[in-house]
Order: C-alpha cells, then sequence, then structure tokens
C-alpha cells in the first residue's frame, strides 16, 4: 500500500501516514493490546464501502443500495460463528468497549450493579471505572486479585458476589496473564442470579485457536475486539444465545450506535477468514510460546512477573521488588527511544499512580505476527532488561536501538514500507 494519491492532496497526511508505516516496520510492538494486520485487511477497510451507510441488519437495513454491504455483514457473521461457536453474533460494534456498552444497554437499567476487576489488578476502563459511562451509570463495585499470588481470588469474587448482589459480573481482563477459569466465575453469577459478562478483547485470537479456555456457551455474554490476537479489521463484537440476541441487536442499533462503519466489517471478515486457516492455530500456540520464552529470560534476569508468569499473550512486570527507584513510565520511554514499544502498566497493589505506575506490560501478538520465535523473544527481553537496569544510560539505548534495527531488518514487518 502507498499513499501517492494522499500525497496528491495532502503532503502532510501522507507524511504522517508514511511515517507511521515505517515506524512500525523499523520498532518493536510489544503493546499487549496491538497487532499488525495483513495488507488484505487494510485493503479491505480502504474500501468504497467507507461511503456506505447501512443502518440496521442485513436484509432489513434502513437505506437502500446495501447488498454488498448485507454479503460482507453476513460473511462476518458466519466467519464469527465457525471460528467461536456462538449462537448468535453482532460484529457491528466500533470497539470493544462499545460491545460492552451494548450488553450493559441490552440488560440493565441505570443504577444497577456490575461487579468488575478492578483496574489496577488488571481490568479495564469499559468494566466500571469512575470515568467512563459503564461507572457514571451503574453501581460499581470490584474485586481484586490475590496480592501475593497475582491470580483471581475466585473464592475471594464469591463471597463479595454474594455480598455486593451485582446484577452483571464481568470476567476477562486487560492486563491479566494467566488463564481465566469462566465456569467457576458463571457458577458465582448462577448463585447470585446475576448476569455474567466475559470480555475476551484480548484472547480473541487464543480462544478461537483453542489455546485459551473458551467463554462462549459458558458466559451469558462474550465480547470482544477484533483487532487484538485475532487480527482482524478494527473494532468489537457480541456473542450471546439466541435467547437474547434481539436484545442485543437493539442496544448496538440503535441504542447506542448509528450506522455500523461497514468497510471496518469488511475488514473484520477478511481476518476471520484468514484465522480459519490452519495456520492461525500455529500462529496463536506460537504468540503464547513467546510469552513464555520471554517471561521466562525476565525472570532469569531477577525481575518479577505478576503471577510468577503467563498463560496467554502477555507478561506483567513488577519493578518494585529489583528496581525499587525505577518507574514503569521511565523504562516506558526509555524502550521507546530504542525501538522497543511497550506500556507501562499499574500492578496488583500499586503504591504509585496510573500516570506513572510500577510496572510494564509486554505483549507478543505483534512480534509473533513478524515471525518471531522463542529465541528471538528471548533476544528481545535482554534488551529490555538492559534499559530497565539503566534507562537514563544513552550508550546502552543506542547499542538496544542498533540490536532492534539488526530484527526489524531480519523480520520484516510490510516489504513496501519505507525506512525513518
Amino acid at each position: 500500500m502507498t499513499y501517492d494519491t494522499v500525497r496528491e492532496v495532502d503532503q502532510a497526511i501522507a507524511d504522517a501516514l508514511e511515517g507511521e508505516r515505517a515506524r512500525q516496520n523499523d520498532t518493536l510492538a510489544m503493546i499487549a493490546s496491538e497487532n499488525h494486520v495483513s495488507e488484505a485487511v487494510m485493503e479491505a477497510q480502504s474500501s468504497e464501502l467507507t461511503n456506505k451507510y447501512a443502518e440496521g441488519y442485513p436484509g432489513e437495513r434502513y437505506y437502500g443500495g446495501c447488498e454488498y454491504a448485507d454479503a460482507v455483514e453476513e460473511l462476518a457473521i458466519e466467519r464469527a460463528e465457525e471460528l467461536w461457536g456462538a449462537e448468535h453474533i453482532n460484529v457491528q460494534p466500533h470497539s470493544g468497549s462499545q460491545a460492552n456498552m451494548g450488553v450493559y444497554l441490552a440488560v440493565l437499567d441505570p443504577g444497577d450493579k456490575i461487579l468488575s476487576l478492578d483496574l489496577t489488578h488488571g481490568g479495564h476502563l469499559s468494566h466500571g471505572h469512575p470515568a467512563n459511562f459503564a461507572g457514571q451509570v451503574y453501581e460499581v463495585e470490584q474485586y481484586e486479585v490475590d496480592a501475593e499470588t497475582g491470580y483471581i481470588d475466585y473464592e475471594g469474587l464469591a463471597d463479595h458476589a454474594e455480598e455486593f448482589d451485582p446484577d452483571v459480573i464481568v470476567s476477562g481482563y486487560s492486563a491479566y496473564p494467566r488463564e481465566v477459569d469462566f465456569e467457576r466465575i458463571q457458577e458465582t453469577a448462577d448463585a447470585v442470579s446475576a448476569y455474567h459478562l466475559a470480555d475476551i478483547a484480548h484472547i480473541t485470537g487464543l480462544v478461537a485457536a483453542g489455546v485459551h479456555e473458551s467463554p462462549v456457551g459458558v458466559a451469558d455474554f462474550v465480547t470482544g475486539s477484533t483487532h487484538k490476537t485475532i487480527r482482524a479489521g478494527r473494532g468489537g463484537i457480541i456473542m450471546c444465545d439466541e435467547e437474547h440476541a434481539d436484545d442485543v441487536d437493539a442496544a448496538v442499533f440503535p441504542g447506542s450506535q448509528g450506522g455500523p462503519l461497514m468497510h471496518n466489517v469488511a475488514g473484520k471478515a477478511v481476518g476471520f477468514g484468514e484465522a480459519l486457516d490452519p495456520e492461525f492455530e500455529e500462529y496463536a500456540e506460537q504468540t503464547v510460546a513467546n510469552a513464555k520464552a520471554l517471561g521466562d529470560r525476565l525472570q532469569e534476569h531477577g525481575l518479577d512477573l505478576v503471577s510468577d508468569g503467563t498463560d496467554n499473550h502477555l507478561v506483567l512486570v513488577d519493578l518494585r521488588p529489583s528496581h525499587p527507584d525505577t518507574t514503569g513510565k521511565e523504562v516506558e520511554e526509555a524502550l521507546e527511544e530504542a525501538g522497543v514499544v511497550l506500556n507501562a502498566n499499574t500492578v496488583p497493589g500499586e503504591t504509585r499512580s496510573a500516570f506513572n505506575p510500577s510496572g510494564i506490560r509486554a505483549g507478543t501478538p505483534g512480534l509473533t505476527t513478524r515471525g518471531f520465535d522463542e529465541e528471538a523473544c528471548r533476544e528481545v527481553a535482554d534488551l529490555i532488561y538492559d534499559v530497565v537496569e539503566a534507562p537514563h544510560d544513552e550508550t546502552i539505548i543506542a547499542a538496544v536501538s542498533e540490536h532492534v534495527d539488526e530484527l526489524t531488518d531480519e523480520y520484516v514487518l510490510y516489504e513496501s514500507a519505507p525506512h525513518r
């Protein structure tokens, strides 16, 4: 993909687009929620469907001229059903957060109760943070992971649910490196007559590939993002049993959004089709293997991992035991200067602020898409440790940057990308 036509009409935007393409090619994307889609997904998302309004659902649109929009959405749904096995799927949400909003609107009234994981313990804004719509519209209490082990305290969750009597319990997390026992959380929800919403935004691809237990058929509702480990068009998805289908669809449109972004739905359809290829299972397995290799090497260097390891695509490092005077933000900024892009993150029992926390979160979906294996991820772990040891040493940062250049040259992302 080139931006020659854009350049003819808007030099500044073309420069920014080419700069971003070069940045992605020349750096290591390790933000756990990011990935790299194929050229085919990008081409679908830039199609003429960006011009088309298609309010409603296939066969029941409020505008004419939707025959091809219907075909695209129907394919996206069919492929999603094959990937995850849900009875009903809505592929229209613009994001994972709007997918969550759709579920809340479908089953809750303002002031109803949500029980979800605390943000500093690995939850997500849309699960009920006070700054988010969910925390402003609903009454929210939050459970925590065990501070000693880093694992979800399922017994504590059950006790909290019995005391709080929520209408919805949310599982699925933004910074939790362990497999989730969805059936156990469903038992807790059943015990208090609550709905169970499993937000698998981070692990949609791992669930589709069978390398993480699926909440589909267990939880009442499953939501997710479609651009993280699944590598499809950017957006959200809702899955549920047929009994909730009408309420969910009405909550998405017209309840929380107007016309779907049909070009994004096309990107979802293409990405879902790619995930149905047997090679995608290998990709998902490698993503998890790479995360384990990354985490193991970081531990060999003496860094502490929340929960002492990982079962999925990410590792969460608590810098306090080994580097008590170093913040996650310092490490994030130094690593970005060196070409390794990850994020500072809160850790259980956080003693600093969310803006300058005590941990870093690193994921392997993007590296795995580039072709990294366990040995390459161990190399990356060495680079991360070098910067953690000396985040203000420009000589170290320059050396790490040089090594990153070698890795990005070896594992090329987009062949046509210019270099910075």
